[in-house]
């Protein structure tokens, strides 16, 4: 074999393995991604039943309904439309009604999220961009109120000055 041959058969044998290794890692993380959608767009999009899907707006008030063996029943709302979400496990600690969250899990029949995670907004300053995002678009969101990087409106102006 020349030396052109094997570096040609080197450099062919290195795509292949780096081909299949990155196979391998999308195959892997393709049952663990999850987009982000508010309610209103789970409800016009019908997704199908299994799919991984991020949601987040506020707890509806009156929603949440605790059961046996930590269950608890909730709603999340983007103002507009409110998606049914189950989860068993222990909530964190800010969790209530009127709060933002986030809630990772599957689809399940009649539009329910089966969540195996629940997030809470950590401090009354913080609120993840995609649910601001999707109360704005949703008119629930008001000017003034807190924003993403973690100041009011006018406070940022009024500390800026």
């Amino acid at each position: 074999m020349t030396r052109k041959q094997r570096r040609l058969v080197l450099i062919g044998g290195s795509g292949l393995v780096l081909a299949v290794a990155v196979g391998l890692v999308l195959n892997a993380m393709s049952g663990s991604i999850a987009l982000f959608r508010s309610p209103s767009e789970i409800a016009k999009q019908h997704l199908a039943v299994g799919t991984r899907v991020r949601i987040g707006g506020l707890v509806e008030k009156g929603s949440v309904k605790r059961g046996d063996d930590l269950r608890i029943r909730f709603k999340v709302t983007d103002g507009k439309h409110a998606i049914a979400v189950r989860y068993q496990g222990i909530v964190p600690d800010l969790f209530r009604e009127g709060q933002g969250v986030v809630a990772e899990g599957r689809i399940e029949p009649g539009d329910t999220l089966d969540a195996d995670t629940i997030l809470a907004k950590h401090d009354e300053r913080y609120m993840p961009r995609e649910v601001v995002e999707a109360l704005k678009k949703s008119g629930r969101w008001k000017e003034g109120e807190l924003t993403a990087k973690g100041a009011t409106t006018g406070a940022a102006k009024g500390a800026a000055q």
